[in-house]
């Protein structure tokens, strides 16, 4: 259950002077010892605080084992858009998602509850986001690229890679909680993790929810074709399988919208995020099936171009 830590993060990041510094000092307060670092990166519209948190599992690489590790990533544009919006807005849904399960994660490592994995958790904060236009609502825009998180984000020690990222503001996902997306691996939609889905339900109580991804949702920002939102791109980067996991309502909601932050979905989407990284970094979940892609490669080729821009230079590097 992660009440408190949602609790205790957002009244941290609903503020002007949110940063990073100030959600370090909080997870230090949790274990003095626990290795998060912050830095601010640069873009081509200001700054954002990136934030990583990376929890030593008692057989991960960390301490020389072979447990392997998960990326748990929290998408978005901003926590804010001021001064065009006064408070904290929808698009902060999956940083505070992804911090909450980080202070959960350093508290059970603190109380003796060690995973078997590595656990590397990352975000970042910025209060005083842009806004863009698209379509059915507006969308939080960022002050840095995609492909600059992505930069920060991704890397060759994650086996398998977990994004929360609200998902909101369209006409897709209808259904109020979170949904998880089919597995993407180097440009190939795998079908749907059937232990994800069991962890699924379990967390919720409820049949699981999946949302539909298009060819384009799996494709890099900045080639000019529509996409749901970000929280796909990590798959553009990586050999490692990427799952979505999507704050999801109803009905359209803006990502620059305040007062549209509902708790009890996220408790549910970062409590199925850790039970994953439990179950992970004990070999007992697989993200998708090593064979049935082999035999994809063998049959089709590989769609590794689909992580580029292919065969026109980008539309927008700033996207």
């Amino acid at each position: 259950m992660l009440f408190k830590h949602l609790i205790d993060l957002y009244e941290i990041l609903d503020a002007p002077d949110a940063s990073g510094e100030k959600v370090a000092a909080h997870l230090r307060s949790i274990d003095p010892e626990c290795n998060v670092e912050t830095y601010p990166i640069e873009g081509f519209a200001g700054t954002t605080d990136m934030v990583r948190v990376r929890i030593p599992g008692a057989h991960g690489k960390t301490a020389g084992g072979d447990a392997p590790t998960i990326g748990l990533l929290g998408r978005l544009g901003g926590l804010g858009a001021r001064p065009e919006r006064i408070g904290f807005v929808s698009d902060g849904d999956g940083a505070l998602t992804a911090l909450a399960v980080a202070a959960k994660l350093i508290d059970m490592h603190k109380k003796g509850d060690v995973l078997d994995g590595d656990v590397f958790i990352s975000t970042h904060v910025c209060p005083d986001s842009p806004t863009s236009p698209h379509e059915p609502v507006p969308f939080m825009g960022s002050p840095v690229s995609t492909a600059d998180i992505n930069k920060e984000e991704v890397d060759d020690s994650l086996d398998a890679i977990l994004v929360v990222d609200t998902t909101k503001g369209n006409r897709i996902i209808n259904t109020r909680g979170f949904a998880i997306s089919p597995t993407v691996k180097q440009g190939v939609v795998m079908n749907t993790s059937e232990d994800l889905l069991d962890l699924m339900q379990i967390a919720t109580g409820r049949a699981p929810q999946v949302f539909a991804i298009s060819t384009m949702d799996i494709t890099p920002y900045g080639n000019g074709l529509y996409h749901l939102n970000s929280i796909m791109q990590p798959c553009t980067c990586t050999d490692a399988p990427v799952v979505g996991v999507a704050i999801a309502t109803e009905t359209a909601v803006p990502g620059c919208a305040t007062g549209a932050t509902r708790l009890p979905d996220l408790d549910e989407a970062g409590t199925f995020m850790i039970e994953a990284a439990k179950a992970f970094g004990r070999g007992q979940v697989s993200f998708y099936n090593q064979a049935d892609y082999d035999l994809f490669v063998a049959r089709y080729g590989t769609m590794e171009r689909l992580q580029g821009m292919g065969n026109l230079p980008a539309t927008d590097p700033n996207d």
